[in-house]
């Protein structure tokens, strides 16, 4: 090759170049771009990474690797909290919960993203799809509203697995009827139709010892009726406990009302009293381990997959093992249902509960690519294709589009109970001191759960420590 041909070479890749750079060409040269992202270790996001290995190309033409750190539940804010506050820097991407939202806001840490959304009105369209109570959890702080922080990743809501073997057995059927007046609940109808009431009389019913009679076979262990969580671990029992004070007319002090919103008098309500009342009552029906303070969604979750509990209330995200026969006694027996509710003084049903599920945030120190690839992935995620696949694969999806969609139902068996209890989906404490409000909380109710403490007390002691704190943090006149 001649020096000549050598300089038209040279000068050709130098033009390519400054075309790619200039925009004359769509995109710039292919460069590697890491983003790395901190999840809990559970279902959903184990999906997410794998979908994202094997089906993700980015339009950009980079090479992205998605890092993960997977972080078990009881560890996750305690570990995120250092990785943040300690100035490392490491993560991109976080999947977090709704309440952590205003810690990190106020902290400098999550990125908002209403510019992102603003720029790309497709984008801003599919997020505004978004069922309202997820969105505004998962997305909003100040709670409720219109400063973006989170794009959905799993939106998740307790409901009732249930042992369509044990509950259907004909002479289960005929001695709860004798016993009950009422039709013992088989069919995922009728589980939707279950008050705590009915829920209580399954517990009431299903204790059965070791060697006794159940379902026309001696019970190979210790049976129980129905589980709840009841952990004092992160926000294992609150998570279920707000639920019914909620349904029962109650209250938890609501941050869209401060200043003038109050702990005092709330929190503490009689008809707060009542509702911890009714839950402690359910503990009495369940496995022994529901009065250590150690009943979290994990434990529950493992005594119904091991066949010794008819019901378990838990979320939809830990659904798939219960499914699979490898982990899974009775992947072949379930039905599944509504969480139970309280019917109200007009014969309808009450069902709120506290939402499950988290966003994505993206952090501050991301730079401006990762910051473009990681939106394109999000917008990835969001469609409405992978969506579909993700509920296919054992997620959920939010977008109205898709979990409208009637193939939605078929894909997993716990999907008839998903849309309807969308509606009912509360959340709470995106303020900053969330963790405070929590961990004193989780400490009070686990002295209720062990039997250290009766009902009242426990709100009555809640209530003062959150009158105090959010008082001198001026959330509270």
């Amino acid at each position: 090759m001649t020096v000549v041909t050598k300089m038209k070479g040279f000068a050709a890749a130098a033009g390519l170049a400054a075309t790619l750079m200039t925009g004359g060409a769509t995109y710039a040269l292919a460069e590697e771009v890491t983003l790395t992202m901190a999840v809990p270790d559970w279902p959903p996001t184990r999906i997410m990474k794998k979908f994202f290995d094997e089906q993700y190309k980015p339009k950009s033409g980079n090479t992205v690797k998605l890092d993960v750190d997977f972080i078990p539940w009881p560890d996750f804010y305690t570990r995120v909290n250092a990785s943040l506050t300690s100035g490392e820097q490491k993560y991109n991407f976080i999947v977090s919960d709704s309440q952590w939202l205003g810690a990190f806001v106020e902290g400098g840490y999550y990125r908002k993203i209403n510019d992102l959304l603003d720029a790309d009105p497709e984008f801003k369209k599919t997020l505004m799809s978004v069922h309202p109570a997820p969105l505004a959890a998962y997305s909003t702080y100040p709670y409720k509203s219109a400063n973006y922080y989170g794009f959905p990743q799993f939106p998740d809501v307790l409901v009732n697995f249930a042992r369509a073997d044990v509950l259907c057995n004909e002479e289960e059927q005929k001695n709860f009827q004798a016993k009950y007046g009422k039709k013992l609940p088989c069919t995922g109808e009728e589980l939707d139709a279950m008050t705590w009431d009915d829920f209580k009389n399954v517990g009431e019913f299903f204790r059965r010892k070791k060697g006794e009679m159940l379902a026309g076979a001696p019970a190979e262990d210790d049976f129980y009726g129905i589980a709840f969580q009841a952990g004092k671990g992160y926000d294992f029992s609150s998570m279920q406990i707000n639920g019914f004070i909620w349904q029962m007319g109650g209250n938890v002090w609501d941050e869209t009302q401060a200043p003038t919103g109050q702990a005092e008098g709330v929190v503490n309500s009689p008809e707060a009293v009542a509702a911890l009342e009714k839950y402690l009552s359910l503990l009495e029906y369940m496995p022994p381990v529901a009065k250590t303070g150690t009943m979290d969604i994990f434990k529950s979750d493992e005594l119904f997959r091991e066949g010794k509990v008819a019901m378990n209330i838990d979320w939809i995200g830990l659904g798939e093992a219960s499914l699979d026969p490898k982990s899974s006694k009775v992947s072949d027996k379930l039905v599944f249902g509504q969480m139970p509710g309280t019917m109200g003084p007009d014969g309808k049903m009450i069902r709120w509960s506290n939402i499950g599920g988290q966003p994505f945030v993206l952090t501050t120190w991301t730079t401006p690519e990762q910051t473009t690839e990681a939106v394109e992935f999000v917008k990835w995620w969001l469609s409405n294709d992978i969506q579909h696949q993700f509920a296919a694969g054992g997620g959920q999806s939010a977008v109205k589009e898709v979990y409208e969609d009637p193939k939605y139902v078929t894909y997993r068996p716990w999907n008839r109970a998903w849309a309807p209890q969308l509606d009912w989906q509360k959340d709470v404490w995106h303020v900053p001191q969330f963790f405070e409000l929590l961990t004193q909380q989780q400490d009070q109710f686990d002295l209720a759960i062990t039997g250290k403490q009766d009902a009242k007390t426990t709100l009555d002691n809640i209530a003062k420590f959150q009158q105090d704190l959010l008082t001198n943090a001026g959330l509270i006149q």
